[in-house]
């Protein structure tokens, strides 16, 4: 077993928890305590009802998500969320959340991890968000077929290709995630090539205006990586078990 005070000061440190800005409902940090000892972790990128019942098995562990349990704000503790918060605490299952300090971190975060993962070269931090880079971008050589083959492989679907751009790709920039309606400021950036999870429908036709590929490679699928980077390093620091919940949206 290991202290789960120990390691929430230890993850709100590494990731710079408190620190890092985000959207209000991402709660980042321990959404919800335990008895206070974990012998697991489990990784899942949506803390949902689905997820919480498949990680409730197990004793007493730590369930590590990207996207909390208040994403829509606060409500009533009733239905799903009732169901989700009982079924939680009655298996003495921690929840720890964390978005975009996850996605930006340097070693365990989405998007250096995909970038490493699609070899790209000199990686370096782009894209100003309330001061801190959201994404990375670096040098790759290839057609823009070939990134889309990369992609398609890495992440297990199909990856939804706006070829705005040219056909030879030099230069990308990858933000996890729903970062799509951020092409007119991609755009401007000096990539001519976008990596991200979705966009809204007017970020296609938008992207081709501006000359801007864009690979769509699925929310959920460019955001499995962060999670299960830094519930290994957990595993491994504290010598407890961990895996990983799959559980798909296709989005």
């Amino acid at each position: 077993m290991a202290s789960l005070d120990d390691l929430v000061s230890y993850l709100d440190h590494e990731l710079k928890t408190t620190s890092i800005p985000d959207y209000p409902g991402a709660v980042n940090g321990l959404q919800l305590a335990n008895g206070g000892e974990i012998g697991r972790i489990v990784a899942a990128v949506d803390a949902s009802l689905p997820v919480i019942q498949k990680a409730a098995d197990g004793g007493p562990g730590l369930l590590l998500v990207h996207h909390g349990m208040f994403w829509q704000g606060a409500q009533p503790v009733t239905g799903a969320i009732y169901r989700k918060l009982k079924i939680a605490i009655n298996a003495g299952l921690a929840v720890y959340s964390s978005h975009i300090p996850l996605d930006v971190h340097p070693s365990w975060g989405n998007n250096i991890l995909l970038a490493r993962a699609i070899n790209l070269k000199d990686p370096e931090p782009f894209f100003d968000y309330k001061g801190i880079s959201l994404g990375v971008r670096g040098s790759w050589e290839g057609t823009r077929n070939e990134l889309r083959e990369a992609l398609e492989e890495i992440l297990g679907n199909k990856v939804h290709v706006c070829p705005g751009g040219s056909e030879r790709v030099t230069k990308v920039g990858v933000i996890t995630g729903g970062a799509g309606s951020e092409v007119a400021k991609v755009a401007g950036s000096g990539v001519d090539a976008f990596i991200t999870g979705e966009g809204p429908h007017w970020s296609y036709p938008l992207a081709e205006e501006l000359g801007l590929n864009v690979f769509y490679g699925g929310h959920y699928a460019t955001e499995t990586f962060g999670v299960r980077a830094l519930a290994e390093s957990i595993s491994a620091m504290l010598g407890i078990p961990w895996k990983f919940l799959d559980h798909p949206t296709g989005l």
